[in-house]
């Protein structure tokens, strides 16, 4: 109940940021640094660029800009001096000084490739009207300060750094330098083609936020998309990236990648959570969009995972393999704003299962609705709240969907009636309102579909005594010895077997020790290793009690 009332109260308020660390970027045309306490304030620098989806190439010019302003009031300081920065992978392409009277900068940037200079800042070059105190580039009228150079060329990740050198006074300097780190995220579309086995050239494109895509490839045997992209899994790095966002995108007229396919997505053979894998057949009339949206904190799981091993790698590989075709439940929820929320889910789903309720939001035109945060709440037909939540930070409420998409889990323990209260706090970095409000919906939920896949559950690491197995490393005995223990304890989940009457003396034959090297190379699913294990246990060959 005390979420609900939390729910009701927050919407339509304003919101004044309190910003936690790293809320945005990597992935975003907008990020807010974590603040700094400065005369009796929580000061911070927010950095948003217009358009803030910039793909290279379709840019002439973006403006960036850059605020600087009191958390508790969110009212900007006023005649601030900026030395901005903006680095990429490591490489200063900028560096000037600028100020502004109001407390937030507007600075044109204007992408200019063919720099041949190895330090690649003096290829840069500024514009503007200078300031005669603080001696740095300043709006006159209309007219911003630009910046050409090799800026937004190229894809990735994006480096804003900004020095406050002065505030209150053109002539006034802070004692202590206060410097803010912002990240901001440049799109690059990589077309390839794949190939089926019914010889058809299927045009694909990678639009990458991160890195340059690299060794693409699609396999015949499973419809599966794979590629890598250079990525350091140092742990120490890793804390510091909030997302990794990939998108696919494939026409649906492939059959394989048509509207209404369920996928499985891998980075470095991990299975990812369903949260990370959004499918978008909304955006375009002839493309399916399938992002890759792997968190900060789903990317420490999989470090964890895998192991010391794997904190040394300077690749990150993803794999997306279409399931089968879903029939949906699905759902309209109005709200006076004019904004439209789709839930839908797999039919197959039911009383006692973790539904994966899918949330997309759209405005008046259908188009979806980026970076909203949400809240919800969902009660049984007798009022009883069974689930709620306004997000996890008190200073952003709400539950962030970024691309307007978002996945949520839940078991609903009983068929029947049920009611969710839906809400929309606001949206962007500040909350803008225009969309925000609260509205209900009404839905059913009905058995569980008892053909609905078995879950197989392998851990990664399974895949080194896999191959030291099939390598000659460890010996049958050892294996087996392996394998029964996995199941026994729980730790490996395979579908139901019948079990065997054999021993565990019995010859393995040899395809299962091939099936074994292939999986432990990602050749074959986990399905098809799998069933070699179902082989050794219905023929007696491992036992398990």
């Amino acid at each position: 109940m005390y979420k609900l009332i939390i729910l009701f109260s927050l919407v339509g308020l304003y919101f004044i940021p309190l910003i936690a660390n790293d809320v945005y970027g990597h992935g975003l045309g907008m990020d807010m640094a974590a603040p700094i306490s400065f005369a009796g304030m929580d000061v911070t620098v927010s950095t948003i660029l217009n358009p803030p989806d910039i793909t290279v190439g379709d840019l002439i010019n973006a403006n960036m800009a850059i605020r600087f302003f009191d958390t508790k009031t969110d009212q900007n300081l006023k005649s601030v001096t900026y030395r901005v920065e903006i680095w990429r992978s490591g490489e200063l392409l900028a560096r000037n000084l600028f100020y502004d009277a109001d407390g937030e900068l507007n600075v044109k940037l204007r992408p200019k490739s063919g720099c041949t200079e190895v330090e690649l800042w003096k290829c840069s070059t500024y514009y503007g009207f200078p300031d005669p105190i603080s001696g740095g580039l300043t709006s006159q009228g209309s007219e911003v300060p630009v910046i050409t150079g090799p800026i937004f060329d190229k894809g990735g990740l994006y480096n804003i750094k900004v020095h406050i050198e002065g505030a209150s006074s053109p002539k006034t300097q802070v004692a202590e330098v206060l410097t803010y780190d912002t990240f901001v995220s440049i799109a690059q579309e990589q077309d390839f083609f794949i190939k089926t086995a019914q010889a058809q050239q299927i045009p694909v494109s990678v639009k990458t936020y991160y890195d340059d895509v690299e060794n693409f490839k699609f396999d015949t045997k499973d419809s599966s998309i794979s590629f890598d992209m250079p990525f350091n899994w140092d742990p120490n790095y890793v804390k510091t990236v909030q997302v990794v966002h990939e998108e696919i995108h494939v026409p649906k007229s492939f059959t394989a990648y048509a509207e209404g396919k369920q996928f499985k997505g891998l980075v470095d053979n991990v299975e990812v959570d369903k949260r990370v894998l959004l499918i978008d057949p909304y955006s375009f009339e002839d493309l399916n969009v399938i992002h890759f949206l792997v968190s900060g904190t789903e990317l420490q799981r999989i470090n964890n995972e895998l192991g010391m091993s794997h904190h040394t790698g300077k690749i990150m590989s993803f794999k997306l393999v279409p399931q089968s075709q879903v029939s949906k439940n699905s759902f309209e929820i109005k709200f006076d704003s004019d904004a439209i929320a789709l839930i839908s889910w797999d039919s197959s789903y039911g009383a006692g299962d973790k539904i994966p309720f899918e949330i997309s939001f759209f405005d008046e035109s259908g188009k979806l609705l980026k970076n909203i945060h949400y809240g919800f709440t969902i009660t049984d037909k007798n009022g009883k709240e069974l689930y709620a939540n306004v997000g996890t930070d008190p200073k952003m409420p709400g539950i962030m969907a970024s691309e307007g998409i978002d996945v949520q889990q839940l078991t609903i323990p009983l068929q029947d009636i049920h009611k969710i209260n839906l809400a929309i706090f606001g949206q962007g970095i500040y909350y803008d309102q225009k969309y925000a409000g609260i509205a209900s919906g009404i839905f059913e939920v009905g058995p569980s579909t008892p053909t609905k896949p078995k879950e197989i559950a392998i851990p990664i690491w399974v895949k080194n005594n896999a191959k030291w197995w099939s390598g000659g490393t460890i010996g049958d005995s050892d294996f087996i010895l392996g394998i029964q223990y996995l199941i026994n304890q729980g730790i490996m989940k395979i579908p139901p077997t019948t079990a065997g009457t054999g021993t565990a003396t019995n010859m393995i034959p040899i395809w299962v020790k091939n099936n074994a090297k292939w999986w432990s190379e990602g050749t074959i699913s986990d399905q098809d290793f799998v069933s070699g294990i179902q082989y050794l246990i219905t023929n007696g060959i491992i036992q398990i009690k």
